[in-house]
């Protein structure tokens, strides 16, 4: 673009103006020299940019128009109008900017950034990987990049590929505190617990207010035992971010409210503003549920309760018929003629999988088998159902699920997963719950896994999921008494399914027995398991391992009994959700 030397240097000193922070004296000159010649589209452009700069946004978008009449392939121009529109966010029209941007300039480095950023906000996850890819080629050395790459690899549960760009980052940007951040919660995620601690103390060593940090090393601690340590930590994460409500709620777990406790008026006040997302206000619902129940105030409990949990399912979008219409398809593939299982080569690990409900006591038994010398417990491990959702998604007839190539996939990535948590214990214990779902393909992938599943009572367990938050984004079913009654049915009638179709499969322990019966039933378990008495079972609330569930606190403590009833309390406010069970 040709500009004559005066011009030039009268767009120099506006842009010198502009660096300085002079930005209203730069608008006022650029602005005079625009209105002098109308027809230089980078004048317009350059307009555009300090009305945007000033917050002037819709004039801004005017300039820029004008400067593309001008010149219709002025790649910065569609840039800028592309970042103006996200501001104002008028999302379509941004991400249509910026592809006009590329279609004149494809290797614009930071149009595929922000398209990248649209993409992640809009749930194009996929798209958003490749946005951020395209800026990697081009510019290698962008921690950003990387970063940003990152967070939509670990959104997806790529979590190995999210370590390598998040270790890239760092690499480049060694005191980019929020990518320590960042990995650490993967870390945490994989039961990597000593390296997660480590990435949340340097990112605080790197800032000492970062909340974030404070708080997720505060999760850790308290998953560790060191409850003292994790209160403290979140002390440190409120001071630094007073009104962040899932501080607040983590907090609230940590201590038994009074009357006239300081956090449960702010709390109370930060819910009466209406500046709160739907996520911050579920958050403080469940914080203020908490209270209300320590402090025994029944109404405003369950107003609390109802309310936080109404937010939560707005926010997840949930339909139980999602999950209903997972356990049809689970149906579908194992209904007909399921062949015997495959003889597979040994492994080096032995798989225990912990199912059931969520709630009914999983967390408890694995405290108690992990206790075990020769066990390991891994905690709620992701890694089955990633290998699995895509073939139930590709494949709904037993002869493709149910291919050698498939379960041979199932297998050899299930135990690669096992072997990368580098433990010396040979039997590894995977606690998440809802593998009831993928009994049918344990079986058929590991003949010779170990399976407990955990009964409890109905009530017990869906006043116990109704009370809680619970920070998986694919848990959606517990934020609402009739989905809620729903699954649970759904679930029974699913546990039903497969013990008839894996007769003398899958260990059923009662919860209630285990409480009452503690040495018996431990007995028993280990039996089933072929493990050796081990005295240390009894005294598994000495052990030190991880708790990554909202029952960490609770396995520090001796057995007790009685926690099944807790519910009664609260029945005439529970009806519709005894109704809906068929509770009797």
């Amino acid at each position: 673009m040709s500009i004559e030397p005066l011009l030039k240097d009268k767009i120099n000193s506006i842009i010198e103006l502009f660096t300085n922070g002079q930005k209203i004296e730069a608008l006022e000159t650029i602005k005079t020299l625009a209105d002098k010649h109308p027809n230089e589209s980078l004048l317009q452009n350059i307009n555009g940019v300090c009305y945007k700069e000033t917050g002037q946004l819709e004039l801004a978008v005017k300039c820029f128009e004008k400067a593309l009449v001008i010149k219709p392939d002025f790649a910065d121009a569609h840039y800028n109008l592309g970042l103006t529109f996200q501001e104002l966010n008028q999302i379509d029209a941004a991400v249509k900017s910026y592809k006009e941007t590329l279609l004149i300039q494809s290797n614009y480095a930071q149009a595929h950034n922000n398209l990248g950023i649209i993409y992640k906000e809009l749930g194009k996850t996929e798209d958003a990987i490749k946005s951020y890819e395209q800026v990697i080629i081009l510019q290698p050395d962008n921690a950003e990049a990387h970063h940003n790459l990152g967070n939509a690899l670990n959104e997806l549960g790529r979590l190995d590929e999210a370590i390598k760009s998040y270790e890239q980052a760092l690499s480049l940007q060694p005191n980019y505190y929020e990518i320590h951040n960042n990995l650490g919660s993967i870390l945490h995620e994989i039961g990597q617990t000593d390296r997660a601690l480590n990435s949340y103390k340097e990112a605080l060593s790197i800032n000492p207010n970062f909340a974030d940090a404070h708080n997720n090393l505060g999760n850790i601690l308290k998953e560790l035992g060191q409850t003292d340590e994790a209160f403290n930590c979140y002390v440190q994460a409120l001071a630094a971010s007073p009104n962040n409500a899932q501080i607040h709620r983590n907090f609230g777990m940590m201590k038994h409210y009074k009357e006239g406790d300081t956090q449960l008026s702010h709390m109370q006040s930060l819910l009466s503003t209406n500046n709160l997302s739907n996520s911050d206000r579920s958050n403080l619902c469940f914080a203020l549920a908490k209270a209300y129940e320590d402090l025994e105030m029944k109404d405003e409990l369950f107003k609390a309760l109802n309310e936080g949990n109404k937010l939560r399912k707005q926010e997840l979008n949930y339909s139980i018929e999602k999950d209903l219409n997972k356990h049809a398809a689970y149906y579908k593939v194992f209904k007909s003629n399921v062949k015997e299982s495959t003889s597979y080569k040994p492994a080096d690990v032995s798989p225990i999988f912990i199912v059931g409900m969520p709630r009914s006591g999983t967390t408890l038994v694995e405290q108690i088998t992990s206790s075990h010398h020769k066990v390991h417990g891994a905690g709620e491990l992701s890694s089955l159902n990633n290998l699995i959702a895509p073939i139930m998604s590709d494949n709904l007839t037993p002869s493709n699920a149910l291919s050698e190539k498939n379960l041979l996939l199932i297998r050899q990535g299930y135990l690669n997963n096992l072997s990368n948590l580098n433990v010396s214990e040979s039997i590894i214990t995977d606690k998440m719950p809802t593998n009831f779902e993928n009994i049918g393909f344990i079986l058929k992938a590991f003949p010779e896994a170990k399976i407990i599943h955990l009964k409890r009572d109905a009530m017990a367990i869906c006043w116990s999921i109704y009370q809680r938050h619970f920070p998986a984004k694919g848990l959606g079913f517990p934020y609402d008494m009739q989905d809620l009654a729903k699954f649970y049915n759904s679930y029974t009638e699913m546990m039903t399914f497969w013990h008839e179709l894996f007769p003398n499969q899958i260990y059923d322990i009662s919860y209630e027995n285990l409480t009452t019966n503690q040495e018996e039933e431990t007995r028993k378990l280990l039996q089933y398991c072929e493990l050796e008495w081990d005295e240390n079972c009894l005294n598994f609330h000495t052990n030190k391992r991880a708790v990554k569930t909202t029952s960490s606190m609770q396995v520090r403590k001796k057995m007790y009994q009685g926690s099944s009833n807790a519910w009664r309390k609260y029945e005439e406010q529970l009806k519709p959700l005894i109704k809906a069970l068929g509770y009797s």
